[in-house]
């Protein structure tokens, strides 16, 4: 029997109302604030209320190295949050908002799929709350402050050539990636060269899910970075004046989301930062106020266990503290055959035959890429439980080659989960494989200390992260480690911005790569979200549309109905 499309599961469900949602999780009337029947945003004072109440447990869902079309981490921390309400357990899951560029490019939403989705998700996955649009006009606020502080005398000394702000917007758009501004004559502005960046990328979208309260955030916005002047000191967000009015904006968009899934459990949705460029974590504060209302918390790190999840637990959970108790690597028998060297995807083209025919042995060779996807949490010393996304092309010889693998690489178990076409159901077995995970006692320590020089972090990264021999440091990159240092930027986190289609730089080297010299060209500050970020490979901050985008479906019907929606 056909599964309907994610839309019309989506439009054919009755949803509870929001205020019950909330009410079932102990949330007050005056701790939300409605926008229509099925959505709300919570006050922070809910943390100041909840204070002393225990935490609930922490999991952390993560992948192996996506194809294209990604393994569906969202639908399982969905389906997983579904299956351990079907235990009777409080559970709540915390996920990004998605970004409108993806949405109607290739890639499609981030409200999960079939059975196992989140709704309402036509306002998710377009307008939701106006966070997205407040983050964008926040950071376009601090672009034109800059250019305008330059055109009035330029008082901070600015040196024009070495501006590291852009403009964003929530559309991929190539052409913007380099453009000139400030053509036309004097009355226009001074002249120079910039760009745009897709809206998720901005610093401010890492600063918003990454702050702890109001005040946090201002003073985390004063920090940013946007440019030096000529003496090489940085001139930023505070000394240009633009912090406030940024703080100012974002007054709103600093509340958590709540929603619900299919099945009636709380998702709390906040913040949406891209995980090949910036943290891709949902946000630190609504983590923490899930960990006071629920049992379980189901979170997810965007891409594989190589940058989402690594950076969820040297970024996030030492800036917030958190700490969490399991982690579930989401894999699919197809990923591991193209890692096994079968196949070869491509977004919007059906899948090769050769990916749908039982192929054990590529499976076989393609778990090596899962086996280090474990071996990666394991760094951390939490437990690892494998959920296999199951398609109908799937055998039980793949099925059991996964899993005998998954254990031996150190996983506790393995299972199939078959959310998209059963709901919760379909997550039984990963449910209570997860909750007798986060009974154990963890010993979580980071892969790194603070005190480590750049370099260092850097190379412990690589090589342990990315299996690479050795690292490479551009002259720019050297200098630039030289300039941070002196700064007194030394102890931060990095936060990698490399391609999510392989462990290394390269997206074209597939499964585990060994071998080779991992490059570092760049290294750009984020002191307001409080790390730096190295740049290896070729790197895009600003996606393009392909051929075919998403957008040629989507439609609006006479009675307002949207169409075409996944």
């Amino acid at each position: 029997m056909a599964i309907p499309s994610d839309l019309e599961i989506a439009q054919a469900h009755r949803l509870t109302p929001i205020v019950e949602i909330a009410r079932n999780i102990g949330l007050d009337e005056d701790e939300i604030e409605l926008y229509g029947r099925y959505k709300a945003k919570i006050s922070l004072s809910v943390l100041d209320r909840l204070r002393d109440r225990p935490d609930g447990k922490l999991i952390d869902v993560t992948a192996i190295t996506p194809t294209p079309l990604g393994e569906g981490k969202t639908l399982t921390t969905i389906g997983l949050t579904q299956g351990l309400g079907r235990l009777g357990k409080r559970a709540i899951c915390t996920i990004r908002q998605p970004s409108m560029g993806p949405v109607f490019g290739i890639k499609g939403g981030a409200a999960g799929g079939g059975y196992s989705q989140v709704v309402p998700m036509e306002d998710l996955n377009l307008h939701f709350t106006g966070d997205i649009h407040a983050v964008a006009l926040a950071h376009n606020l601090l672009a034109a402050m800059v250019d305008t502080s330059l055109f009035h005398g330029n008082p901070h000394g600015l040196d024009p050539l070495s501006i590291n702000w852009p403009r964003v917007i929530d559309v991929n758009d190539r052409v913007l990636r380099q453009i000139v501004v400030g053509l036309g004559g004097r009355a226009n502005g001074n002249p120079r060269e910039t760009g745009f960046d897709v809206a998720v990328a901005s610093e401010v979208m890492a600063v918003l899910a990454l702050t702890t309260g109001m005040s946090d955030l201002r003073r985390r916005l004063g920090r940013m970075v946007v440019g030096y002047n000529g003496n090489g000191q940085p001139v930023t967000a505070e000394d240009i004046q633009g912090a406030g009015a940024m703080a100012t904006i974002l007054k709103d968009a600093i509340k958590p989301n709540l929603i619900q899934t299919l099945e009636g459990q709380p998702c709390i949705v906040h913040a949406g930062p891209f995980a090949n460029i910036a943290h891709g974590q949902s946000s630190v504060l609504a983590d923490r106020m899930a960990l006071k209302l629920a049992d379980y918390v189901v979170t997810e790190s965007g891409f594989g266990a190589d940058l989402g999840m690594q950076k969820f637990m040297d970024i996030k959970c030492r800036q917030a503290r958190l700490r969490p108790n399991c982690v579930v690597v989401t894999c699919t028998i197809r990923a591991l055959k193209m890692h096994g060297g079968v196949g070869h995807i491509v977004p919007g083209r059906p899948l090769p035959e050769e990916i749908l025919r039982e192929n054990v042995a590529a499976v076989e060779v393609g778990c090596r890429n899962l086996a280090h996807m474990i071996k990666i949490a394991h760094y951390y010393g939490v437990p690892v439980v494998v959920a296999i996304n199951r398609f109908a092309t799937d055998t039980e010889a793949e099925i059991e080659t996964v899993r005998r693998i998954a254990i031996q690489a150190g996983a506790r178990t393995a299972y199939p989960s078959t959310v998209h076409a059963d709901g919760g159901a379909g997550a039984a077995d990963l449910a209570r494989a997860v909750v007798e995970a986060c009974a154990q006692e963890t010993d979580f320590r980071f892969l790194y200390q603070d005190d480590l020089r750049i370099q260092e972090k850097i190379e412990i990264m690589a090589t342990r992260v990315y299996n690479a021999s050795a690292v490479s440091f551009s002259p720019l990159a050297e200098k630039k480690i030289e300039q941070f240092e002196a700064l007194g930027w030394g102890r931060l986190p990095i936060c990698m911005a490399k391609t999510h289609l392989s462990i290394s730089h390269d997206p074209a080297l597939k499964n585990v790569p060994d071998g080779y010299v991992f490059p570092i060209r760049d290294i750009r500050p984020s002191v307001g979200a409080g790390f730096l970020y190295p740049l290896a490979g070729t790197i895009m901050t600003m996606p393009g549309l392909p051929s075919r985008p998403a957008a040629h479906q989507i439609d609006v019907d006479e009675e307002g109905r949207i169409t075409g929606l996944f």
